[in-house]
């Protein structure tokens, strides 16, 4: 792909169709899971009109968002200060490897080191997903030796 000229803002509610949709398709392509579009379209809209629960920015190209990142907070007592946890990464199949991921991450890199409150930055990814492990280590990630488990009460979990 020739370069592109990207583009990060925050998400608005006039961009919560789109991040619905990029939100459904990956979890249909991660875990072949099919969201129920009621509850995701709910879920976004509810996140993009309260900052204390999160933030989405996306990635325009051509005025057309091409891809995004959403961050959830988690206060750390050990370490007296916010978490920032990556979470609801899409980039449109057809910008994938033309760098909007790297892009969409700095922009939440920086925004985190400048904020005095912030720790650090946390995500998951798939065990068995080295892609995706090699990207976030090319920007600086390290493993943890962490395993995540869950109790959910909602959805077909």
């Amino acid at each position: 792909m020739a370069s592109i000229d990207l583009t990060i803002r925050d998400a608005t509610p006039g961009d919560a169709e789109i991040i619905a949709d990029f939100n459904s398709r990956l979890a249909f392509e991660t875990e072949g899971m099919r969201l129920s579009p009621e509850v995701i379209n709910r879920g976004v809209e509810t996140l993009l009109a309260d900052q204390s629960k999160g933030r989405y920015w996306v990635a325009q190209a051509d005025s057309r968002v091409v891809g995004q990142i959403m961050v959830t907070y988690e206060w750390s007592d050990w370490r007296n200060g916010m978490i920032w946890w990556i979470q609801s990464v899409y980039v449109h199949g057809d910008y994938r490897r033309s760098g909007v991921f790297s892009l969409l991450y700095r922009h939440v890199e920086s925004l985190a080191r400048r904020d005095p409150q912030v720790s650090g930055i946390r995500l998951y990814v798939e065990r068995d997903n080295a892609r995706a492990r090699r990207t976030y280590e090319s920007l600086g990630m390290d493993m943890t030796d962490y395993r995540v488990m869950q109790s959910m009460f909602t959805g077909d979990e």
